[in-house]
């Protein structure tokens, strides 16, 4: 063969590699993957997500596709990610922000959406109940799990002089409103003075630190939400430099140095979503599946930071612990 007709011949055969490697990718199903995090933050979850779709005999890039879009924090890119997946007609949406899961679900009435929820998903208007969620949604949601009067109380196992606790939130959680109701109720009954202090954005928790330290509150209570587990490592880093003793609703904080962490297993929960989502793609429809109820939470102590701290952690509380990490 001529050198010019080889060349010709191998060009040719290199073109046709991508569209029979596109074919092959096409008859897979596809799974949109939205969330308001990071790949970095979120390896776990995403972790237990294909574990949970492996339980029903789905594993990525052999049977299904995965189309990722990560919002990286920018909660505002949510509702056009989720009208390009749309667009492009996945055969099952995975959201793991409410604010994506709202633009989701306003978008489209026939692509089945499986979420996980922090809020009631019966009054965000996702689903007509948890039993028989009807329509294209349901998924797994942690409402219910009031987690804040308990970790207050563990936080003062920790600090039993503190009179001043800090609270930081996010007034844009679903459940923020309820949250703080119950920690001041719970302070009042402890005879703890409480600060409230809310942020929206990661100059909002630096000036939020500042407003910490002026007051000198003796300890942190960080409420659960998407945004504080996108900036867990700014947080977790603050309460490091000012010496604050922080407790977290997030379990996976205490991996990054969070001294005590008490909530629902969230990466639990990105496996049983994955049961979810893979179950739709055998054909159940989502209206039919109940909403899965997080019921259980975990306690998690980092020893580490407790010993950098100066705290001694207390018995009772270890042998307790889900985890500790020393």
């Amino acid at each position: 063969m001529r050198r010019r007709e080889f060349i010709m011949t191998l060009g040719g055969a290199a073109a046709a590699w991508p569209l029979a490697a596109r074919a092959q990718q096409a008859i897979l199903p596809v799974v949109g993957f939205l969330s308001g995090s990071t790949p970095e933050l979120y390896t776990k979850r995403l972790a237990a997500f294909r574990e949970g779709l492996n339980e029903t005999g789905y594993s990525e890039g052999r049977n299904v596709a995965i189309d990722y879009r990560w919002a990286e924090g920018q909660f505002d890119r949510l509702p056009a990610m989720a009208a390009d997946l749309i667009r492009l007609n996945v055969a099952v949406i995975f959201s793991q922000t409410d604010a994506g899961t709202y633009a989701a679900k306003a978008m489209t009435t026939t692509i089945p959406i499986v979420f996980s929820n922090a809020g009631d998903p019966v009054r965000a208007g996702l689903v007509a109940s948890l039993n028989r969620p009807g329509g294209n949604i349901t998924g797994v949601t942690f409402f219910g799990v009031d987690s804040g009067p308990k970790r207050l109380s563990q936080l003062l196992e920790l600090v039993p002089d503190a009179a001043l606790i800090a609270l930081l939130m996010d007034e844009n959680n679903a459940e923020a409103a309820v949250d703080r109701s119950q920690i001041e109720e719970a302070a009042r009954t402890l005879g703890r003075r409480l600060i409230v202090l809310n942020a929206r954005t990661a100059s909002d928790i630096d000036a939020a630190f500042v407003s910490i330290v002026q007051a000198r509150a003796d300890a942190l209570l960080v409420a659960p939400g998407a945004f504080f587990a996108i900036h867990r490592n700014q947080i977790i880093a603050l309460a490091a430099r000012h010496a604050i003793p922080a407790s977290y609703a997030d379990l996976e904080n205490a991996d990054s140095g969070g001294l005590i962490c008490y909530g629902s297993n969230l990466v639990d929960a990105h496996r049983r979503a994955g049961v979810y989502v893979g179950r739709i793609l055998k054909g159940d429809k989502p209206g039919d599946l109940p909403v899965d109820r997080a019921t259980k939470v975990e306690l998690v102590i980092n020893l580490r930071t407790a010993k950098a701290l100066g705290i001694a952690i207390p018995q009772a509380l270890l042998v307790v612990a889900d985890e500790v990490i020393e």
